[in-house]
């Protein structure tokens, strides 16, 4: 049998960088794609408990695979963000940006 799948380094997908991030740290322009979402139980999550976070960051889109770009930043502390999420925009707070982590496109930049 001939496997002609492209190889991959690190679980990276081809033509990206495989450095993976928590989506929080991500600064303006950068591209990604998500690699998971896992909201840690020992972070305060503000009233919200850890699966009831997770849940609702996997209803608005943030799977794995999806596509992911911040494309704006707040004026303080770059808070909140705006990400383009395949092909929907989401504005969320970097807390919760925290618990997705996405492997960096570096070709993008």
């Amino acid at each position: 049998m001939n496997d002609q799948s492209p190889v991959m380094t690190n679980g990276a997908a081809p033509g990206t960088g495989g450095r993976e991030i928590p989506l929080s740290q991500a600064r303006l322009g950068q591209r990604g794609v998500i690699a998971r979402v896992h909201a840690r139980p020992d972070v305060t999550h503000h009233g919200l408990a850890a699966d009831e976070l997770e849940r609702r960051l996997l209803e608005l889109g943030f799977v794995e695979g999806a596509a992911v770009e911040v494309i704006h930043e707040g004026l303080i502390g770059g808070d909140p963000m705006a990400v383009r999420l395949d092909d929907m925009r989401v504005a969320l707070r970097r807390r919760d940006a925290a618990e997705v982590t996405i492997r960096l496109d570096e070709a993008a930049r």
